[in-house]
């Protein structure tokens, strides 16, 4: 393991030191490591040097609106190679929350999640994007078996 020193000043450290505690880190090191993680495939995701990923896709939506529920199940199955899981959640009388978790390309993944929270009628949409490494081990026929990690 490589290790460096940096140079911070007392307010800077003192407030680095508040956030890892609320976020639970042990250390300085866990916290240090992570936020590299997030940097260099924020970077990776921006330079489009991802090739692959999994994503959680969430949005809200009216479950009165005429044919949302349909249009987005259609959309789902015509995607249903990128799509491993999906979880509906009833809100409240009106309002529905769908959770959907992605696997695949990376452009094939943000262009469905773009395609989804951009139906008329789908509110409050975010997703997730999380860069992987995808192994078949010589599977192509068979989409489910499929070893993913992460990059870093």
């Amino acid at each position: 393991m490589d290790r460096f020193t940096i140079s911070l000043n007392e307010d800077l450290a003192k407030e680095f030191d508040e956030l890892i505690s609320q976020k639970g880190y042990q250390n300085r090191s866990e916290a240090v490591r992570d936020m590299l993680r997030n940097e260099l495939e924020s970077a990776r995701l921006e330079r489009q040097e991802a090739p692959f990923c999994v994503a959680s896709l969430s949005y809200v939506y009216s479950h009165h609106a005429r044919d949302l529920t349909e249009r987005l199940t259609d959309l789902q199955h015509q995607h249903h190679h990128l799509v491993l899981s999906s979880m509906h959640v009833h809100l409240d009388h009106d309002n529905c929350l769908e959770t959907v978790i992605l696997r695949g390309a990376t452009g094939e993944v943000s262009k469905f999640a773009n395609e989804l929270m951009a139906v008329r009628e789908v509110r409050h949409g975010k997703v997730n994007v999380v860069p992987v490494e995808m192994d078949d081990h010589g599977h192509r026929s068979h989409q489910y078996h499929v070893h993913t990690r992460p990059r870093t």
